[in-house]
C-alpha cells in the first residue's frame, strides 16, 4: 500500500546525496517548494553546479557520511552508485528518516510522484506495485490537461471569509479562443457575471450546476444593469467570500471598462486579477482576412470607441495612410463618423470593411469605401455585433482572394 502525501517542504531541511543530472532535476523541484536544501557529493555536473551557484546552496564536496541524515526531513539519494544509495537508505531507516532512491524505487522509504499544478490544485501521480515513470508522467499529463481546460469539477466548496475576482477576456466569441487560464478559472468559479458578447451562451453548459450565472450584457441602447451595479455585483460576492469570475467579450481592458471594475474591488479590499482576452479590434477583422497591420500598408493602429465623442486624433489617424482605424461598436456612429472624416479631408475612396459577427458561423463582410460604406451598409441591414476598419488593409484582396474560408457580402 502506498500512502500519498501533500507535504510542505518550506524551509525544511532536505538532504541530496549525489551530484548527477537526476540531482538536478529534483534540486529544481525542492527549490520551487521553499527547502532548504544541502547536497553531499563529491563532483557535480554542470547542470547541477550551475543551480548550487545560482541559489546558493549549500555543498559539501564528500563522499556520504552517515552523520549527514541528521537534521534532514527527506533524503534523495541519487549516486549512480547502487551501493552508495542503499547505504544511504539504510541510514535513512534507522533514524526514521523519508528517503527517496532514484536508483532503486522500491528501496526506499517514499518516490516522487509525476506532478503538476493549475491554479492552487497540485496531482501527483505514482504506481502501487512498482516504478514506471513514463506511465505515471503520460497519465500526469492526461490529467493536467483536463483540469487547466476547465474540465474537471475543480470548485471549492470550503469558502474563506473573503473570496476574490477575475476579469477574463472572452475573445471575440468562440471559447476555444479563450486562454488556458480563463477556462481554468470559470471552471473554479462560485459566480460568474457575464456580457452579452463572447463565449457566455456556449460556456453556461460546461458550468457546475451550483454555479450562480448573472446576465449583466449590454446592447445598443440597452444598459440593464448599470456599470454601478456591475461592480457592486462584483464586490458583494467576493465579500461573500465566492470566487467571482467577471467574463467578459473580448479583452477586459479594451473598451471594456475593466479597469472601472478593477478600482472598484480595489477600493473595497477585494483581491482581483485580470486575464487577458483576444481583443476583437485585432481578431474580428483577421476573421475576414484584414491584418491590422501589413508591412508597406499600415504599420500602426487605432482603435475607437463608436459611441463616443469623434476626436482630433481620431481624425488624423484616418487621414494618415499609414495607420489602420477600427471602430468597436460603431454601426450607429458610422454615419457621423464618415461626415466628420470626409469633412476634415480624408479621401472618400479610401477603403472601408465591415465584419459583421467575426469568428461565426453568421459571419460575413461587407467591403466599401468611405463614400459609399453608409449606403451599402443600410442595403445590407448591418447589425452589432460588427467591427468597422478604416485603411488600406481594408482593400479586397490585399492578402488572399475571396473564398469560403473568407467570406464577403455583396448587398
Amino acid at each position: 500500500m502506498t500512502t500519498m502525501l501533500g507535504l510542505s517542504l518550506r524551509g525544511r531541511e532536505v538532504l541530496m546525496v549525489g551530484g548527477g543530472a537526476v540531482t538536478a532535476r529534483r534540486l529544481r523541484r525542492f527549490l520551487a517548494d521553499g527547502a532548504l536544501i544541502r547536497v553531499v557529493a563529491p563532483e557535480l555536473a554542470e547542470e547541477t553546479r550551475e543551480i548550487v551557484v545560482e541559489h546558493a546552496v549549500t555543498w559539501h564536496q564528500r563522499r556520504f557520511r552517515r552523520g549527514d541524515v541528521t537534521g534532514a526531513w527527506i533524503v534523495h539519494t541519487a549516486t549512480g552508485d547502487q551501493e552508495v544509495d542503499r547505504t544511504v537508505a539504510a541510514q535513512c531507516e534507522r533514524r526514521r528518516v523519508i528517503c527517496i532512491d532514484a536508483s532503486d524505487g522500491t528501496i526506499g522509504s517514499a518516490r516522487l510522484t509525476a506532478q503538476a499544478s493549475s491554479g492552487d490544485v497540485v496531482i501527483g501521480v505514482t504506481g502501487e506495485l512498482g516504478v514506471d515513470p513514463r506511465r505515471s508522467m503520460e497519465i500526469r499529463d492526461a490529467v493536467a490537461g483536463l483540469l487547466t481546460s476547465g474540465r474537471l469539477p475543480v470548485r471549492r466548496h470550503r469558502r474563506g471569509l473573503l473570496g476574490r475576482v477575475d476579469l477574463i477576456g472572452g475573445g471575440p466569441g468562440p471559447a476555444d479562443l479563450m486562454t488556458v487560464r480563463a477556462r481554468r478559472l470559470l471552471a473554479e468559479a462560485d459566480v460568474v457575471v457575464a456580457d452579452r458578447l463572447g463565449p457566455a451562451a456556449e460556456l453556461r453548459a460546461e458550468l457546475d450546476p451550483g454555479v450562480l450565472v448573472i446576465d449583466v450584457g449590454k446592447s445598443p441602447g440597452n444598459h440593464p444593469v448599470p456599470q454601478h451595479e456591475i461592480n457592486a455585483l462584483l464586490v458583494e460576492h467576493a465579500q461573500a467570500g465566492k470566487r467571482v469570475v467577471r467574463l467578459k467579450g473580448g479583452d477586459p481592458f479594451v473598451l471594456g471598462r475593466g479597469g472601472e471594475e478593477v478600482l472598484a474591488c480595489v477600493a473595497a479590499g477585494v483581491p482581483v486579477d485580470v486575464t487577458p482576452g483576444v481583443s476583437s479590434a485585432i481578431s474580428v477583422p483577421q476573421s475576414a482576412g484584414i491584418p491590422v497591420t501589413h508591412r508597406g500598408v499600415a504599420s500602426a493602429l487605432h482603435v475607437v470607441n463608436g459611441q463616443g465623442e469623434i476626436t482630433d486624433a481620431t481624425l488624423a489617424a484616418m487621414k494618415d495612410e499609414t495607420v489602420t482605424t477600427v471602430v468597436l461598436m460603431g454601426v450607429a456612429a458610422l454615419p457621423r463618423l464618415t461626415a466628420a472624416a470626409q469633412a476634415h479631408g480624408i479621401p472618400a475612396d479610401q477603403p472601408v470593411a465591415i465584419v459583421e459577427n467575426g469568428h461565426s458561423a453568421a459571419q460575413r463582410t461587407i467591403r466599401s469605401t468611405l463614400e459609399n460604406v453608409v449606403a451599402d451598409a443600410r442595403a445590407a441591414q448591418v447589425q452589432n455585433p460588427a467591427v468597422i476598419v478604416f485603411g488600406g488593409v481594408a482593400a479586397a484582396g490585399l492578402l488572399l482572394p475571396v473564398t469560403a474560408l473568407f467570406a464577403e457580402s455583396t448587398a
